[in-house]
C-alpha cells in the first residue's frame, strides 16, 4: 500500500536525443498509404511510448486483480502499484498531499464532476456566475451550460483580440459578489496560446473567487506546479500526455474536496452502506466510485516517469525550434494563414489557405501519410470570433522533426496545385 511520506526516487535523466526518442513510440514507424507517417495531431492524442505499451502488458500478465479490497497477494500487488501511480502524479505537479488527486475519465470527467459538485454542495447557487474564456473547449463550457440552465447561474465570458490572446485589462469588471468560480483553458489547443494563469489566478483570489484550470494541453508541454500557481482545481488527461486514453486527473485543494459531495456513488466511494443511509469514504476515494482504470492509472504513472526521464527545458527548447521553424515554412505558401499569433505559445498552429476547405487539405494529404487535425476542434465560439467554419491544425509533440515539418510544407504546396 501507498504511504504518503514514502521517499521520492528521482528519476534519471536521460540525454535529449530525437532518433532515440522516436525509437521509443512504435506507430511513429508505420506507414500510411504507402508512406512514411508523419503524426501531427498531438493536441488531440499523443503516441505511447514502448514504457507505457509495457507497463499496460505487465499489469495484465502479471498484477491483473481488483484493488482496495482484497486482502490477497495480487490484489495488493494492483494496489500498489495504482497508488504508487498516484504518488506520481501527485510529485509531478507538486500536489500537497495525495489525497488532492483524484482518478477520473479525463478532462472533461473532471469538469462534470466540479460543475455539478460544487452546486451539489452549495458553492454555486442560484444567481450565481462563473467566469470563463472565448477560447475554452467545449468540455469547459458545456457543463458549465448544464448548471446554469437548470439553475439560473450567469456565465461571463472572457473575449480574445485578434491574435489570440485574452483581453484581461478590465478582468476586474468581471467579478461581482455574486462570482462564484473562474474556469480557464491553461494553453488552448487550438490557438496555442499560453494564457498568463497565475495572474489570473491571483486577481480572482483577490476578489474571493476560487479558479480551476484546464491544463489538458500544458502538462505535455511545459511543467505544472499548483502550488507556486495556487489553483484551487487543475484537470488533465493522460492521453495528450504520452498515456493511455480513458485515464484523467482532477486536481482539488483538500479545503474544497471536503466540502464537496460525492459525483457518483457506489463501491470505494463508501464508508457505511445501509437502507436507512451511507456514510461516505474519505479523500480521494470519495469521488471515486466503482472499480477504477487500474491499467489506466498504471499506464498514466508510468508515462509520467517516461516524460521526467528528461531534462523539461530540453523538451520546451525543442518544442520552441519545431513552432519557429513551422511558422516559417507555412508563411512560405501564398494565402496560408496562421490563426492565433499570440506572443506565447505552445507547439500548435491552426491555418487556413485560401479557397481550399480545410477538409480538403486534411484528407488530400492523408494520401502522403500525413495526420492533420480540420475542423471546430471542440471550440466552435474560437470559429466564431474569427468568422471561420473550421482550420487545419497542425501540433508537435517533442518526437517530432523539422524534417516532418518539411513534408508537411510540400503536401500543403502539392494541395494548393490541386486547387489552381
Amino acid at each position: 500500500m501507498l504511504v504518503e511520506n514514502k521517499e521520492i526516487v528521482e528519476v534519471s535523466k536521460r540525454i535529449f536525443n530525437i532518433d532515440e526518442i522516436r525509437a521509443d513510440f512504435p506507430l511513429l514507424h508505420r506507414t500510411v498509404n504507402g508512406k512514411s507517417l508523419v503524426y501531427l495531431d498531438n493536441a488531440a492524442t499523443t503516441q505511447k511510448p514502448n514504457s507505457v505499451i509495457e507497463a499496460i502488458k505487465n499489469y495484465y500478465t502479471f498484477e491483473n486483480a481488483n484493488i482496495h479490497r482484497g486482502l490477497y497477494f495480487l490484489s495488493e500487488l494492483a494496489t500498489e502499484s495504482f497508488e504508487n501511480a498516484r504518488l506520481r502524479i501527485k510529485e509531478f505537479i507538486n500536489a500537497l498531499s495525495v489525497s488532492e488527486i483524484i482518478f477520473v475519465r479525463g478532462a472533461t470527467e473532471a469538469i462534470n464532476l466540479v460543475a455539478t459538485s460544487m452546486y451539489r454542495g452549495g458553492l454555486l447557487n442560484d444567481g450565481d456566475e462563473v467566469i470563463l474564456s472565448e477560447m475554452e473547449h467545449h468540455a469547459n463550457i458545456v457543463p458549465w451550460q448544464i448548471v446554469a440552465k437548470n439553475n439560473n447561474i450567469k456565465i461571463k465570458v472572457i473575449p480574445i483580440d485578434d491574435d489570440g490572446e485574452l483581453i484581461l485589462d478590465n478582468l476586474s469588471d468581471f467579478f461581482t459578489e455574486k462570482t462564484k468560480l473562474v474556469s480557464i483553458v491553461h494553453i488552448s489547443n487550438t490557438l496555442g496560446t499560453i494564457n498568463p494563469v497565475k495572474e489570473i489566478i491571483k486577481t480572482a483570489h483577490d476578489n474571493g473567487v476560487p479558479v480551476l484550470i484546464d491544463g489538458s494541453q500544458a502538462v505535455p508541454h511545459t511543467k505544472v506546479d499548483v502550488q507556486d500557481l495556487d489553483c484551487d482545481f487543475y484537470v488533465f488527461s493522460g492521453h495528450k500526455m504520452f498515456g493511455p486514453t480513458g485515464i484523467g486527473v482532477l486536481y482539488g485543494k483538500t479545503e474544497f474536496l471536503k466540502i464537496m459531495p460525492p459525483y457518483q456513488g457506489g463501491g470505494d466511494m463508501i464508508r457505511t452502506v445501509s437502507f436507512e443511509g451511507t456514510t461516505f469514504n474519505d479523500l480521494p476515494n470519495k469521488f471515486e466510485a466503482g472499480t477504477p482504470n487500474i491499467v489506466g492509472g498504471i499506464g498514466l504513472g508510468a508515462a509520467i516517469n517516461y516524460i521526467d526521464s528528461f531534462d523539461n527545458s530540453e523538451i520546451v527548447l525543442h518544442e520552441k525550434g519545431l513552432l519557429d521553424y513551422a511558422t516559417e515554412r507555412l508563411l512560405e505558401i501564398d494565402g496560408l494563414k496562421i490563426i492565433g499569433t499570440a506572443k506565447m505559445k505552445t507547439p500548435v498552429i491552426s491555418f487556413t489557405i485560401d479557397g481550399i476547405h480545410p477538409y480538403d487539405i486534411g484528407t488530400i494529404i492523408d494520401t502522403d501519410g500525413i495526420a492533420l487535425r480540420t475542423g471546430h476542434h471542440c471550440t466552435q465560439p474560437i470559429m466564431k470570433r474569427y468568422n471561420l467554419p473550421a482550420t487545419s491544425r497542425a501540433s508537435f509533440a517533442f518526437y517530432n522533426t523539422k524534417e516532418e515539418i518539411d513534408k508537411l510544407h510540400d503536401g500543403l504546396i502539392k494541395v494548393k496545385r490541386m486547387f489552381s
